[in-house]
């Protein structure tokens, strides 16, 4: 290994773009950041703007590179993390078609639903697409329809122009590598949620003809499988002129943030676990088997190590519920509240008064679904809400159980991951934008009766694994020499008190009785909107 060599490293997610130049060792050298909107839409619409994307890379990477941080020449190549499941229709050169749907948009439900019912049904799915895409790809097309077959039949089937129009239908990584080398492939990794891939054997992976034929997809604009680790090619000329980088620069295929947050983490050996507080949230660990859950979708699938398996639990918001509890309660512009605007040091201020405020919130339970939910169940109609408000809740109490409902059911995923692994995992190492708080980790060290360590800069975790992936990729590094390159910056045990312990089961006992006690009341409510 040598540390005098730097990748530069994209990391794409729901609220815009980060890029930073991390040595082939880990060290984050800088970066910076470019923010990208999001629409949501009537019928669980959530579209994004891939030339918008664009320009946010061309603009964080110009400021990073005019830092002067390193010698153009110290950049031994180029490492691409994105979303998992958003998705994009586009020409050859990569020209999108329309807006990008990202992993929120759920418009494909119907058409899932209707694809994968059958005579005799378990959990919403015909036994017999059970029997025909369980033993091939380990899991399914999900009934939330957040994924990216879903995307391609929303398009096929409400979206016509689009699906007619579109030489390559990619995800979010993939279609950024398009545009930087001029090359279609997709990883591994972020072929999976097409549901049409082979993946019986993690180190090669395949297209499956029958169950493209299945999901009626064109196999032609499918994109060519790669690993994370292959070199993809070169920067285009001019992308390379527009940034500031060598011509030639190598770009290395990587994987979907879920992948790169875990090799940032430096969570890469069998059972060791990652939990990621972002936008939304997420535990993985790798196992050196191959089965699949079901009732609580799980399943090994191929990771960014290849030759591996991966099995996770998604939510679908965790910090994007502090997002909600900013924008749309505490500072929503209204009549009431003329001119309201968050301070700058908000995110600050929600530390501050969830850390005072006991455990427990004074009995108020937060429930974070606020569109639909992924893991442990898949149910888009879901909704959240704040229960056991009395006369004397404050907005103190909600504030803290905001924090605390994200980590019931971080709980309840970690649950059924435990079951599926037939082990205790501990300690979970914490990553992404959330883990930022002073008062989350002790939280979901807490709830969880885990010891939570985060990663020495959280935030950078997902460009850190893009970067370890690119230079083990490009001969720098082995994955097996990545845990002794990352650092933590805290580390929280759970706590010995018996009041804390007895506040936080109540809440989780409440948390998950809500669950079965919601899910029909709102797929009567919300089964007609979305």
């Amino acid at each position: 290994m040598t540390g005098d060599r730097c990748i530069l490293a994209i990391d794409h997610g729901t609220s815009g773009v980060k890029v930073a130049l991390v040595s082939v060792l880990g060290e984050v050298l800088g970066g910076e950041f470019a923010p990208t909107g999001i629409r949501f839409l009537p019928g669980g619409g959530a579209e994004q703007d891939p030339d918008e994307w664009w320009s946010a890379l061309l603009d964080s990477t110009r400021r990073l590179l005019a830092r002067g941080l390193v010698p153009p020449d110290a950049i031994a190549g180029v490492g691409c993390s994105s979303t998992y499941s958003s998705t994009v229709a586009c020409d050859e050169a990569g020209r999108s078609i329309g807006p990008a749907l990202t992993w929120l948009d759920s418009r494909g439900a119907p058409h899932v639903r209707r694809l994968m019912r059958g005579i005799v049904n378990v959990q919403g799915y015909g036994v017999s697409n059970l029997l025909r895409f369980i033993p091939v790809t380990g899991g399914g097309p999900t009934q939330s329809g957040k994924d990216d077959v879903a995307h391609c039949l929303f398009w096929r089937e409400e979206r016509p122009d689009v699906w007619r129009a579109a030489r390559w239908f990619l995800a979010s990584k993939d279609w950024f590598n398009l545009r930087l080398t001029g090359r279609a492939a997709a990883s591994f990794d972020s072929a999976t949620l097409f549901w049409c891939t082979d993946n019986r054997d993690a180190a090669n992976v395949r297209y499956h003809p029958g169950l493209i034929r299945r999901l009626g997809l064109d196999p032609a604009r499918l994109a060519p499988l790669a690993r994370s680790t292959d070199v993809l090619g070169p920067l285009l000329p001019e992308v390379a002129d527009a940034i500031g980088v060598p011509r030639g620069t190598p770009v290395v295929t990587g994987a979907c943030d879920l992948q790169s947050a875990c090799v940032g983490s430096g969570a890469v050996r069998d059972f060791e676990a990652h939990v990621y507080l972002g936008t939304s949230s997420w535990l993985l660990c790798h196992v050196p088997f191959k089965k699949t859950d079901v009732l609580h979708s799980i399943a090994s699938l191929p990771s960014a190590i290849p030759g591996r398996w991966f099995a996770a639990n998604e939510q679908d918001q965790a910090g994007g519920c502090l997002e909600f509890l900013i924008r749309n309660v505490l500072f929503h512009p209204s009549r009431l509240a003329p001119g309201a605007a968050p301070p700058a040091d908000v995110w600050t201020a929600l530390d501050d008064v969830a850390a005072s405020v006991p455990p427990g919130s004074r009995g108020v339970v937060f429930t974070p679904w606020l569109n639909g939910e992924k893991s442990p169940i898949d149910d888009e109609h879901l909704r959240g809400g704040f229960h056991n408000l009395s006369v004397r809740t404050t907005m103190d109490d909600m504030v803290r159980a905001v924090f605390e409902g994200v980590a019931c059911n971080l709980r309840w995923v970690l649950h059924h991951v435990e079951r599926f692994c037939g082990r205790r995992l501990d300690p979970l190492n914490l990553v992404g934008g959330g883990a930022r708080s002073e008062v989350w980790p002790r939280i979901l060290a807490d709830v969880l009766g885990r010891t939570v360590r985060r990663v020495e800069h959280p935030l950078h975790a997902n460009a850190r694994g893009a970067a370890f992936i690119a230079a083990v990729g490009l001969g720098h590094l082995r994955f097996e020499d990545v845990p002794a390159l990352v650092r933590f910056d805290r580390v929280d045990e759970p706590c010995a008190d018996a009041g804390t312990r007895a506040a936080y089961d109540r809440s989780y006992r409440a948390f998950t009785e809500l669950a079965r006690r919601m899910r029909p009341i709102c797929r009567g409510l919300n089964a007609g909107s979305r």
